[in-house]
């Protein structure tokens, strides 16, 4: 299928969209503009970031994301971002906020404390293992209660406020306060990102896990301070370390999710972030056999210092949870599992890193290539291993209709997100049931798409007549990165039995392919030079778009859809290191990635489901 090249994207016209059934929830503007960014953010205000390296604050963050340099640490370079962003939110951990960091001052009653040797001391390595130290008490609800003093928490966390309100630029650059709720039970990770949509009426203090590791308490403490006028959402992350906790169907005390449960999870976290340096959490090769693209950067490991890998993969990867939220809903209890998507970071270094050619790491000592790859003296193999197949950092993108907090806010309450590995590949994605394929090329497709039907993170209701959904649906590739391959749409429902199906369709892809019987496409090709850590756009496209219609479609039966859209192979940011220091790719790394896009799902409920929501 061609590509589309003529399409108007940029105008920021604001138009009365139809009420219709099919709409779930609306922008009150065409969201004309994607802005990319993120907010998983730590800096040396986080416990483990200051152990390993960090030099950087909140401020410096801000700063980096604007494409200032910041000093890098861990004897490399100062960091600079090629491309600035669009928003960025500083999420330091809760738990014994900017604590660490205070021990390197002699003057405080915390740097006499017995750990702070360990933590401040010049060697890397003996940091490195006083931190995993702090972690394995952490994980099994230790601490030491002279950590966790409030009036240092309470001061820290406002001057993380204050530094976001002080960067903010409305028009220009967005912030949010923010901050990670660490739950990490057993090594296995429950964090969430807690994003505030402006700083009024924020509470004086993170809330920490260190009390709870239940969300169920996380998500109460939330409500509470909406009651005193605060706006705020939750973010789940890195699920494929979770050791299937993150979408357990069961609570924390082993009880089934009740309605109570699932309409509050619901509530209080819109979107999930399925890709960062700790890997992709999409799905997992085990859960769909027949996904050919489904091993993309797993990164196998609990959050443990010790190199322990998850034995569990239902419940840590997010299309599995779409299902699992299918199945709930066709049974009247609402969707635990409602989430759009987006990628984010988790750098520990202040920069997000989301560059595969400007990587420099997630910790402030990794950003000299050599330890990247070869780590540091005395750090056992399994450290260095894990930090080799560490991914780059992934970008959030948001359609919003200006660079506000009220607007990407609101964006993300709506869904209207997707989620890349790292590169600024811009997606649409309209579902709706009287789209045709003449919208898809259309000068005003981006307003057809509105009117018509419903955009990604919306809910199709039943039609009441018979007819499948039909879908419009396009991608552009990121200036500084590789063309794209295709787009797929990622279809999951649940069959007349109610069993959870999955299937992936070939939509669109750049080239002569062809599709076999059984809908696959050969690959697109490879351009990567390994020995120079290069490759070129002689193959791919630089846009993709279409429209399709569902030929499988049950009106009876509840489903999903969501967009992958893939580049071009292009060299790994392992690549880059061996060729930079001129050493060979080691620890069985790839040489070369496919970089994606996700856009968060469209829903369909069935006409039924939607008359027994009502009356409930």
């Amino acid at each position: 299928m061609k590509s589309v090249t003529s399409w108007c994207l940029a105008s920021a016209l604001s138009l009365a969209i139809p009420l219709s059934a099919a709409l779930a929830s609306e922008p009150a503007k065409i969201a004309a503009n994607a802005y990319f960014g993120a907010v998983h953010v730590h800096t040396s205000y986080s416990f483990d970031a200051y152990t390993n390296g960090t030099l950087t604050s909140p401020a410096h963050a801000y700063q980096w994301a604007q494409g200032k340099a910041i000093p890098g640490g861990g004897g490399g370079p100062d960091l600079q971002i090629r491309q600035p962003l669009d928003f960025y939110a500083v999420s330091d951990h809760a738990e014994w906020m900017g604590v660490f960091k205070l021990m390197e001052d002699p003057s405080n009653p915390l740097s006499k404390l017995p750990l702070a040797a360990g933590i401040t001391s010049n060697d890397q390595n003996t940091r490195l293992q006083t931190f995993a130290t702090v972690l394995r008490d952490f994980s099994m609800g230790k601490s030491d209660p002279a950590l966790n003093d409030p009036q240092v928490n309470s001061t820290v966390w406002k001057e993380i406020v204050a530094t976001a309100d002080e960067y903010y630029r409305p028009g220009e650059f967005t912030t949010f306060p923010a901050f990670e709720w660490s739950a990490n039970p057993g090594m296995r990770n429950l964090h969430r990102v807690v994003l505030f949509g402006s700083s009024d009426n924020v509470p004086d203090m993170a809330l920490s896990s260190i009390d709870s590791t239940d969300p169920e308490d996380l998500w109460a403490w939330m409500g509470a301070q909406r009651v005193k006028g605060a706006t705020l959402l939750a973010i789940p992350h890195n699920g494929n370390a979770s050791d299937g906790l993150m979408f357990s169907l069961q609570t924390q005390d082993g009880k089934p999710l009740s309605e109570a449960y699932i309409r509050t999870r619901e509530e209080n976290e819109p979107l999930y972030e399925i890709t960062q340096i700790k890997g992709t959490s999409e799905t997992h090769p085990a859960l769909s056999p027949n996904d050919e693209f489904a091993a993309f950067e797993q990164w196998d490991y609990t959050l443990s210092a010790d190199g322990l890998r998850p034995t569990h993969r239902k419940g840590s990867f997010v299309r599995q949870a779409l299902l699992d939220g299918l199945s709930f809903d066709a049974r009247g209890m609402g969707n635990p599992f409602h989430y759009g998507i987006i990628g984010d970071t988790d750098t520990h270094n202040a920069a997000a890193s989301n560059e595969e050619y400007n990587y420099t790491g997630k910790f402030g000592f990794e950003n000299d290539p050599r330890h990247r790859l070869e780590g540091i003296k005395g750090q056992p193999a399994s450290q260095v291993q894990q930090v080799r197949e560490f991914s780059s950092g992934g970008l959030a993108g948001v359609w919003a209709a200006e660079n506000t907090r009220e607007a990407i806010y609101d964006a993300m309450l709506r869904r209207e997100t997707f989620g890349t590995t790292g590169p600024r590949i811009k997606l649409r994605f309209f579902g709706g049931w009287s789209y045709g394929a003449k919208d898809v090329a259309s000068t005003d497709f981006v307003e057809r798409g509105y009117a018509k039907g419903v955009p990604m993170g919306g809910t199709l209701q039943g039609p009441g007549k018979k007819g499948a959904p039909s879908f419009l649906m396009w991608a552009t590739k990121a200036a500084d990165s590789g063309n794209l391959d295709r787009i797929q749409i990622v279809k999951g429902w649940l069959d007349a039995s109610g069993v959870q199906q999955e299937k992936i369709y070939n939509v669109t892809w750049a080239g002569d392919r062809r599709l076999n019987k059984n809908g696959e496409l050969p690959a697109v090709g490879d351009t990567v030079d390994a020995s120079k850590a290069t490759y070129d756009n002689s193959i791919g496209a630089a846009e993709l778009a279409a429209f399709w219609s569902d030929p499988e479609f049950d009106a009876d039966l509840h489903a999903f859809y969501y967009l992958r859209v893939l580049e071009i192979p292009t060299p790994r940011w392992s690549t880059y290191d061996a060729v930079k220091l001129g050493v060979s790719v080691p620890g069985g790394m790839p040489t070369s990635i496919q970089e994606r896009a996700f856009s968060s799902p469209i829903w369909y409920r069935p006409a039924s489901a939607a008359v027994a929501a009502a009356r409930s």
